[in-house]
């Protein structure tokens, strides 16, 4: 295992290698850190103290100051650093040291291997040049940390691990930090654009889901059907630092059982009929990004067992490090992938009854984001609701060239708002499709909202017409508009279009009668 150190130059190293350099070396370096005594002696400053008393097979320093210097620093120092010249234009903004140490240590991991002993020696550098090593090298890249002080050096221990100590406790203690969470709209904040609404329960879940994107640590979200579970593991991934890597998505419920190993970890050739080749599996092909497993709760215990195994951290190793084995393969494969898990089922209550593992439960619920339904945030449905009406009329524009954009009436807008919508937001969305296309107007009223909710519930579970609760938002003449065109439209059909037919199916005297009545109520005979 190789030995290798990461440091800063900085400028006691440089004023160290002063005392020993030409006149020009040393006006030079005057120029950078403004003073070198040559009449007081610094020592070897943090770099040379530390490479002259422990030996490293690589050593790579970041450093902002001018190559000439850079190289005579090299020469000086005499045990062959590579040197890694960066543009940094304040070394205290935070921002900008992190996003240049990031995107080095990333790229000195890949080329070294995760397998060797990383050291950073901390002592160079600006208080945020430090503060950063120290959060890359306790997160994203494991490492010991050195520091050094008067010709001596000693490791330093900080006994804490920021994914596992502070960040779940920081998130899980909702109560302080509930007004922090829910001071910004989900518009304001960077990867969740998409999401919709201005509630205080949806601004909370947005900044759980905020703080737990900052972090590779695995992410539980539940919620009811249609709440977005999906669309907040996709606003994680692009809120994370993964956002440039896959995000792929496996929906255990969708999957037979028999097929969902492979799926997950691969398999090798021939590693049962059919497999006439190698695949990669959802966490090979994640590897760097993120694997959202949709429906965790329907997984079977052997599937349970296998992700447990594939889910324990490897000890020394980074966080999201995971250990797999391709189905039919002997040997293992390391893979680095995040986990967001959803469910629209209460693990708690399947680990109590005995059909999920509680040890699996535990490894994917580090982070728990509970999705409200829109009943528990009614002042978000309007605009939930424009937002799909728009993205409809822009579908239905794209296949019909003359097609009319569809509208809310007022009241089709407060019947929105004031309805229950037991299966959220995609049933929402459902209903106003189908009113959208069976609307005869540009105007969308309460009766074809009606209308397409009697037909999407289904008849089992359509609401008897006379156990309609009264009060707001009950109309008479609305419900009994409601039922004449509903049956009008099915003795049309069944009449195929024949108004003399339909009116006898109708109990109706003449088709004037009906074609009176299909005026009034602005039904128009489908094609």
């Amino acid at each position: 295992m190789k030995n290798i150190l990461l440091s800063w130059l900085g400028h006691a190293d440089l004023k160290a290698m002063a005392q020993d350099s030409t006149d020009d070396i040393k006006t030079a370096v005057e120029k950078v850190v403004r003073s070198v005594d040559s009449k007081v002696s610094i020592g070897l400053g943090p770099i040379k103290t530390l490479t002259s008393q422990i030996q490293f097979d690589s050593i790579y320093l970041l450093t902002n100051y001018q190559t000439k210097l850079n190289k005579a620093f090299a020469a000086w120092l005499g045990c062959n650093p590579t040197i890694i010249e960066i543009e940094l234009k304040n070394p205290t903004d935070y921002q900008e040291v992190y996003s240049v140490a990031d995107a080095n240590l990333k790229s000195i991991y890949e080329k070294e291997g995760r397998e060797q002993s990383f050291n950073i020696l901390l002592s160079p550098g600006t208080p945020a040049m430090t503060a950063i090593w120290v959060l890359l090298g306790k997160t994203k890249y494991p490492a010991q940390f050195y520091q050094t002080f008067d010709g001596k050096h000693w490791k330093t221990d900080i006994p804490f691990d920021i994914t596992v100590d502070v960040i779940p406790e920081l998130l899980h203690d909702t109560d302080f930090y509930l007004q922090q969470f829910a001071s910004k709209t989900p518009q304001e904040i960077k990867g969740f654009e998409n999401i919709i609404g201005k509630s205080q329960a949806i601004r909370i879940a947005v900044g759980r889901a905020q703080k737990a994107a900052l972090r590779n640590v695995p992410v539980l979200i539940t919620g009811e059907s249609g709440t977005g579970k999906e669309l907040f593991a996709r606003a994680i991934h692009k809120a994370s630092s993964r956002r440039d890597k896959p995000i792929i998505v496996i929906n255990c419920a969708a999957i037979p059982k028999e097929l969902l190993e492979t799926e997950l970890f691969g398999h090798i050739k021939g590693a049962f009929t059919g497999a006439s080749n190698n695949k990669a599996g959802a966490f090979e092909l994640a590897h760097g990004g993120t694997l959202f497993l949709d429906e965790i709760g329907e997984c079977d215990p052997a599937i349970q067992a296998k992700l447990l195994r594939a889910l324990q951290p490897i000890s020394g190793e980074n966080s999201s490090l995971r250990e797999i084995q391709p189905v039919g393969a002997v040997e293992t494969k390391k893979v680095d992938v995040r986990i967001i898990a959803a469910t629209n089922k209460d693990l708690i209550d399947l680990v109590d009854k005995g059909s999920f593992r509680e040890d699996l439960y535990y490894r994917l619920a580090v982070i728990t984001i509970g999705l409200p339904p829109l009943r528990e945030r009614k002042s978000d449905i309007p605009e939930i609701a424009e937002n799909l009406l728009t993205q409809i009329n822009e579908d239905f524009s794209r296949q019909e060239p003359n097609y009319k954009h569809k509208y809310f009436s007022a009241a089709t807008n407060k019947f929105v708002k004031q309805h229950e919508w037991r299966g959220n937001v995609r049933q929402l969305y459902n209903v106003l499709l189908q009113a959208a296309v069976m609307s005869d107007s540009e105007e969308i009223k309460v009766i074809d909202i009606k209308a397409a909710l009697n037909e999407t519930i289904g008849s089992r579970k359509k609401q008897n017409l006379l156990e309609l609760n009264l009060g707001e938002g009950f109309s008479l003449d609305e419900q009994l508009d409601l039922l004449q065109v509903y049956y009008i439209k099915k003795a049309l059909e069944q009449a195929h279009g024949v108004k003399s037919e339909a009116a006898r199916l109708l109990g109706l005297r003449n088709y004037q009668t009906l074609d009176a009545k299909m005026k009034k109520l602005k039904i128009e005979i489908e094609k």
